[in-house]
């Protein structure tokens, strides 16, 4: 490939991060294919390799680095290949000047990726870098095309950025602040995705429970749900992430009452003590966490309620911590997503000086996972016998020799039968329930009836 253009302009799409990533990856892929670009089988035989990546962690980051450095020594042997480099990374002004000297050709941030086959045509022209990344967002532009992950299931943005500034957190910095869809362009995109066959979709938004600020109509996010689940051809609806703070009776009653919305809610606790929870400018207190997982249990038959939990945060105590434990005891989610505090630059809580011992968030992570674990089990036994709805998605991962599907709350449940059954909804009988998967039997060969 030189400057006059490749022969193939063939692309590789390197996402790494949130499901967030995932869905701005299908709007690359769509830019470049309508660009006349092809996608590569293999990294190694791509003209252009597109990093879209994460910084929640920097853990997040040095993997991303590491991958670059694979990159440019491919490079090195096919002096025609470009790389762009775009996601949450690239909006960190630090970042940008380290790319600048580690090969990068092209830069795009997340507020304006529907520019890059515009910057990679300016680099193919003779610019030796493009680098173009807004430090604000603007309108949120409608209609990109995208290149659909194969599956039955689907995202769906409805909200982009966050204003809740998290102390830990960094998104608000590399994904700007809160604006909504207009409903009309969700509601045609879920139309769509019910035409083109896929069954099931997952609204996303930083903070979902925020829909409709900064829209000239007033409709919040229980009326969007209502006006999802009248769909036609669509199977089921989830949605995430929820703050607690958000969390609206109205909510509540929608996913009991709505037919195709998922008994399925998760909810970041993050942590169980009412100091933690403070310094992390959660905005809510482990008594209203309390009150709010009660009432989805009272008002919604069966909800599956997952979480996010940190431990090691500045300034934990024990104390603290066993506030935590205690609340994964009364609430029992379903799931967990744990993990140790690490320390993210630009964020607030950087500064404070009463950091946690590694050691000691090791220790706190695995008698946080110990307890979680045996939670999940416990639950997982109690469906042994029941007879749950599954939306079989494919292949097993563990044993490609079956199927595996998710139940309405959630739960993976791994089962044999014909491919054939793909992309439907079925009925299984629960044989088995280990910590992290459900195995079963398809209904009809249980002989009930």
């Amino acid at each position: 490939m030189d400057n006059q253009g490749p022969l193939t302009r063939s692309f590789y799409l390197l996402t790494y991060g949130c499901q967030m990533n995932t869905r701005d990856s299908e709007i690359i892929s769509g830019l470049m294919k309508n660009n006349g670009f092809i996608a590569a089988a293999r990294l190694e035989e791509a003209d252009l390799v597109i990093f879209n990546t994460c910084s929640v962690r920097h853990s997040a980051e040095n993997k991303v680095y590491g991958k670059l450095g694979e990159v440019n020594k491919l490079k090195l042997s096919r002096p025609g290949m470009l790389i762009a480099f775009g996601g949450c990374m690239a909006q960190l002004p630090e970042v940008v000047s380290k790319l600048k000297n580690r090969g990068v050709d092209i830069i795009f941030g997340t507020h304006n990726l529907h520019q890059l086959p515009q910057l990679v045509e300016r680099v193919l022209s003779g610019e030796k870098k493009a680098i173009e990344v807004w430090d604000e967002h603007g309108e949120v532009i409608e209609e990109l095309p995208s290149v659909r992950q194969e599956g039955v299931s689907a995202f769906v943005n409805i909200m982009y950025g966050c204003d809740n500034f998290c102390s830990y957190c960094i998104v608000p910095y590399t994904r700007g602040r809160e604006r909504s869809r207009r409903p009309q362009d969700i509601i045609k995109e879920l139309q769509e995705l019910a035409g083109d066959g896929f069954k099931e979709v997952t609204l996303l938004g930083q903070n979902v429970n925020s829909y409709g600020r900064g829209l000239n109509e007033i409709i919040d996010f229980a009326e969007l749900l209502q006006m999802a689940d009248k769909v036609e051809g669509l199977e089921r609806i989830r949605f995430t992430t929820s703050h607690p703070k958000d969390v609206s009776d109205r909510l509540i009653d929608t996913i009991a009452e709505g037919r195709k919305i998922c008994e399925h809610i998760h909810v970041p606790l993050q942590a169980g003590s009412n100091t933690v929870l403070k310094r992390m400018n959660r905005g809510y207190t482990r008594e209203h966490y309390l009150e709010l997982t009660q009432k989805m249990r009272e008002r919604i038959p069966g909800v599956s309620i997952t979480s996010d939990l940190i431990v090691g945060f500045p300034g934990e105590t024990e104390a603290d911590f066993q506030d935590t434990l205690d609340m994964v005891q009364k609430v029992r989610f379903n799931g967990a997503f744990t993990f140790m505090y690490s320390v993210r630059t630009g964020t607030v809580a950087q500064k404070y000086s009463d950091q946690i011992e590694l050691a000691v968030k090791q220790e706190r992570l695995m008698r946080l996972n110990q307890e979680q674990y045996k939670i999940a089990l416990n639950i997982n036994k109690g469906l042994e016998g029941s007879v749950q709805e599954v939306l079989v998605d494919g292949p097993s991962k563990t044993n490609p020799a079956k199927l595996t599907g998710r139940t309405r709350q959630n739960h993976i449940v791994i089962f044999s039968g014909a491919e054939d059954l793909i992309g439907k909804l079925i009925n299984v009988k629960i044989t088995e329930g280990k910590t992290f998967s459900i195995f079963g039997q398809l209904q009809e060969e249980t002989n009930e009836p």
